[in-house]
């Protein structure tokens, strides 16, 4: 999630639990232990691009290291609050405002490290947008109202919303998946491997991605009351062995991208019409779109040399307009 909903989700659960003398204590601590986790965005490399993606929502979101990430938040926190709270009352609040991190974060499609260092796998369970205002106004409504009334009472009841609303997405995620499939199913298509997630700020459009025959089929569905399908397009999927069959195994450019493969866990392809730039071909600013949000640029001149990692954000105002027209069924 973005980091602000991240904090509030924090904050929430330390106050959940405090003493009414203590909730504006816990909330402080819970904000500052629901950021720490993404403090893994300081690890980076002048020279490696790649470096920062590999370790975004790794270690520091796994659920063996919540104690550890906890601690370290009580270590920051212990000059400015240890007159004011008890080591036992300290610590239980950076716990719990770390807690979720790593959980939250697997509820969107970017992929968490959630159970590092038992499985390397990144966990995605697509349910939610990385950045959506309703389950964050839920979070955030009963930590300020909790802080109003001294009352852990309403974080409590924001929690229990903001989870019935989790619950509502996977029933969406399940109706937006089983559309795709049915629309696979009308072409003559075998669904090789698939991903469906929510477009940003919602749970009513979703943006599908499905590999048959080695063509990415890319579609939009908009799962109200009724389900209606917007037909996307397909593209050819990337592969080091079809599309670069000269490059040297051992590499620089053919390691970076057998990298960038794995964490866009082989959703590849390349950007429409330049073939020096590879797109994550799972996110894009058009619900339909076949324009990746981001890829590797490569120097093909220059195989030794470390690829650069950009982004493709530019929204157009057709590209607003069909996203709107989209969101509301038109």
């Amino acid at each position: 999630m973005d980091i602000f909903t991240q904090s509030i989700l924090g904050a929430g659960l330390a106050q959940s639990v405090a003493k009414k003398e203590h909730v504006k204590l816990a909330t402080l601590a819970g904000l500052v232990s629901g950021v720490l986790a993404d403090a893994d965005v300081f690890i980076s490399s002048t020279t490696d691009p790649l470096l920062a993606l590999e370790y975004h929502r790794h270690f520091t979101h796994s659920v063996f290291f919540i104690p550890l990430g906890a601690l370290a938040a009580f270590i920051l926190l212990w000059p400015l609050l240890r007159k004011k709270l008890s080591p036992a009352y300290l610590y239980l609040y950076c716990f719990m405002g770390y807690l979720l991190s790593g959980f939250i974060d697997a509820c969107t499609s970017y992929g968490t490290h959630l159970f590092w260092p038992v499985s390397d796998t990144r966990v995605s369970w697509h349910i939610i947008s990385i950045v959506d205002p309703v389950f964050t106004l839920f979070l955030l409504s009963g930590v300020v109202f909790g802080i109003i009334k001294l009352s852990n009472r309403y974080s409590r009841l924001g929690l229990i919303f903001a989870g019935c609303y989790l619950l509502i997405a996977t029933v969406q995620f399940h109706r937006a998946e089983n559309s795709i499939y049915e629309l696979a199913e009308q072409r003559n298509h075998e669904i090789e491997k698939i991903i469906v997630k929510p477009t940003i700020g919602n749970i009513i459009l979703w943006r599908s991605v499905y590999l048959y025959d080695d063509q990415f089929y890319i579609d939009a569905a908009r799962i109200g009351v009724d389900r209606k399908i917007y037909p996307g397009t397909s593209v050819n999927q990337f592969s080091i062995s079809e599309n670069m069959p000269d490059l040297d195994s051992s590499s620089v450019l053919y390691n970076d991208i057998q990298r960038f493969i794995h964490f866009s866990d082989n959703y590849v392809s390349y950007y429409p019409d330049n073939d020096t730039v590879i797109g994550d071909i799972r996110y894009s600013m058009s619900p339909a779109g076949s324009i990746p949000l981001w890829g590797i640029e490569m120097n093909l001149s220059d195989i030794n040399q470390h690829v650069k990692y950009e982004f493709y954000r530019s929204t157009s105002d057709e590209t607003r307009e069909q996203f709107i027209n989209m969101l509301f069924g038109k």
